[in-house]
């Protein structure tokens, strides 16, 4: 039976340094995806790549050696020795692996817990590996059971009523350094999903102004038309220091957009006045030494962390009741896995009888002159019927199998009853004609 595997690392397990080397490089998830589809231990693959995650899922054959390879092919990644990686990396294994999968679309295991993003960004992911033809029968039924799992959590429990994005916190944050936020002016770099929503949050909390720049001008204006904001081109970002008093950053860039030198010349311009950076882009957008100058306040995405956690413990028991539908959920795909095994033999099984039904049939009509059309047909109805409920029983027991410690026992003495093998067939021939030249020698 094929193991699934599941390899990654995320906030918990590795700092912003590490992640932000990783998403620097896989950008386009396509890169990777296709480096695994050439690692031959892998029959099935899926990569996931955001802010915080990097996670291969993949199904194999060779446990050891199918670890080992995306162990090596990561390191590549990371430019790095599996060794010196390795700390980083967790790796979940046949149903932890599938619970993993289901708490990320979940969202309960993102840095906000409950946010919606991570389902959107995993969705994707996966239509990447449908079109690079990596993703087969097993991770095809496993992303979809995932999707489905994400929104009987989001029905049937409370996940997401109290959680907060990282926006949001990123909000929450400015509020305390400037108490409130009545009259301030905020820049927002990037005009993503963080920056629209970090633009509803600073709305809602009382800011004067939103300044939206972007690479992309037409999705600058697009967003500040949104907001009732203005615009500030790209190639003048710095100057516009002079004015903000906020600024949250969110591109893409894989270099940082503003270094401590500029800032610290805009500084004597604003007479000191505080200005208030948070950097929630990985790879960060902003030099880290931008720290070290008086009256800036930088902040990145690891430093939200504990505002997220003041919010965690009203989701405590809205989690406890979503890791239960996951693990009931885990058990059912299990149990479809499961049944993997038996579906060769099922399908022999209805294949043999069709062969015998359709052979009888032809022989029958053959020899019966005079038959309409409809008796035909009747004849064709009568006897499919028949081998349906003469297999139903078996097919049954078949499948009941799957759950059995001694499965294999029970298909082999299935396949052996109705000679399913092509060299179980050929014995059976030997030994009646052995039985035959027995009979005429006595």
């Amino acid at each position: 039976m094929d193991r699934i595997v599941l390899i990654g690392l995320n906030h918990k397990t590795a700092p912003i340094e590490i992640r932000e080397k990783f998403a620097a490089v896989c950008v386009d998830t396509k890169g990777p995806l296709a480096l695994l589809a050439q690692l031959r231990p892998l029959k099935e693959s899926f990569y996931l790549s955001t802010c915080n995650r990097m996670e291969v899922l993949f199904s194999t054959s060779t446990l050891d050696k199918g670890i080992s390879v995306v162990v090596g092919l990561l390191a590549d990644i990371y430019s790095q020795t599996g060794a010196a990686l390795k700390p980083y990396l967790y790796t979940y294994i046949d149903q932890e692996a599938v619970k993993h999968l289901f708490r990320v679309a979940c969202s309960l295991d993102s840095m906000v817990v409950g946010e919606p993003q991570i389902l959107g960004q995993i969705k994707q992911a996966y239509r990447q590996a449908t079109e690079a033809r990596t993703s087969g029968v097993i991770l095809n039924k496993l992303l979809h059971k995932s999707f489905s799992v994400a929104k009987r959590v989001r029905t049937e429990t409370r996940i997401g009523s109290s959680a907060v994005s990282v926006s949001y916190a990123a909000v929450e944050l400015a509020k305390k350094i400037f108490q409130k936020l009545d009259g301030k002016i905020a820049l927002l770099i990037g005009a993503g999903e963080m920056a629209e929503l970090a633009a509803e949050h600073l709305l809602a909390n009382g800011v004067e102004g939103i300044v939206v720049a972007n690479r992309t001008l037409e999705r600058a204006l697009s967003l500040a038309r949104r907001f009732h904001g203005t615009t500030a081109a790209w190639e003048e970002l710095a100057e516009e220091l002079n004015r903000v008093d906020i600024i949250i950053s969110s591109t893409g860039s894989t270099e940082p957009i503003l270094n401590a030198e500029q800032v610290k010349q805009r500084m004597r311009a604003r007479r000191n006045r505080p200005l208030f950076f948070i950097d929630i882009a990985v790879p960060r957008d902003i030099d880290p030494a931008v720290n070290r100058i008086d009256n800036v306040y930088l902040y990145n995405i690891d430093d939200l962390q504990g505002i997220i956690d003041m919010n965690r413990a009203e989701r405590v028991k809205e989690a406890a009741r979503a890791e239960h539908i996951i693990a009931a959920e885990a058990l059912k795909f299990d149990g479809w896995l499961r049944t993997l095994e038996v579906v060769p033999t099922i399908v022999s099984l209805r294949e043999k009888a069709e062969e015998i039904r359709e052979a009888e049939v032809h022989k029958t009509i053959g020899q019966l002159d005079s038959l309409s059309k409809e008796e035909i047909e009747a004849i064709e109805v009568l006897t499919q019927s028949v081998v349906k409920k003469l297999l139903h029983d078996p097919i049954l027991f078949l499948k009941r199998t799957s759950k059995r410690t001694r499965k294999d026992l029970y298909l082999d003495v299935a396949r052996k009853l109705f000679q399913l093998d092509e060299d179980q067939r050929e014995i059976e021939r030997e030994e009646n004609e052995l039985s035959l030249d027995s009979d005429k020698v006595s």
